[in-house]
């Protein structure tokens, strides 16, 4: 009986890992990459870069925030007790599949009052956040609340905020490329009170 349902466990396993991955295969054929790398010069440009995001979408900002300060950036996460405040010159990149977040479309409009740019990765271009950012990146993936099969089996949202990551890291693995530095030298930023 143990066998049997060890067998069965690894099976369904196996069949949730490939469910996910083909998702994404999926999904990466309906993302418009001029999007992302139309990003790069605003994010060079940028004298500080904040990042924010709630829940899971907001922990992988908050990854996405440590690969930009490897490769040099000045990069905050706002709410952090340390993050200085946004002006003119800064940009915020924000993560929202609803793009209705409360709490992050006031922070976009507090950027844009300031004078600075804002970039939003989101499922909805139509959104308030959407609307009003200088730059935006559409996620096709289903929201959390639309709870539909036909884009992704997984629950609330986790096909956006995978692909939220993954979308982020192929950027800064761009933004590295053109750099052009080392891996030896991204290292001297990693953290070393760990």
């Amino acid at each position: 009986m143990e066998d049997t349902l060890k067998n069965k466990e690894t099976q369904l396993v196996e069949s949730a890992m490939n469910i996910i991955i083909n998702e994404h295969i999926k999904l990466t054929h309906s993302i418009n990459y001029y999007e992302i790398a139309s990003l790069i010069p605003t994010i060079n440009n940028a004298k500080n870069i904040f990042v924010m995001g709630a829940g899971r979408t907001g922990l992988m900002m908050k990854a996405s925030a440590m690969r930009l300060m490897h490769l040099g950036y000045q990069v905050h996460v706002v709410g952090e007790t340390t993050a200085p405040a946004i002006k003119e010159g800064d940009v915020l990149i924000a993560g929202s599949g609803s793009g209705t977040t409360s709490g992050i479309v006031r922070a976009a409009e507090t950027a844009k009052k300031v004078g600075a740019g804002l970039i939003c990765f989101s499922t909805n271009n139509t959104s308030p956040l959407a609307t009003m950012s200088d730059q935006t990146v559409v996620i096709p993936a289903a929201q959390k609340q639309a709870r539909d099969e036909n884009v992704s089996k997984q629950y609330a949202g986790s096909l956006f905020e995978q692909s939220l990551l993954l979308t982020f890291d192929a950027l800064i693995q761009t933004l590295w490329d053109l750099d052009g530095s080392t891996a030896s030298e991204l290292w001297k930023r990693h953290a070393n009170m760990e």
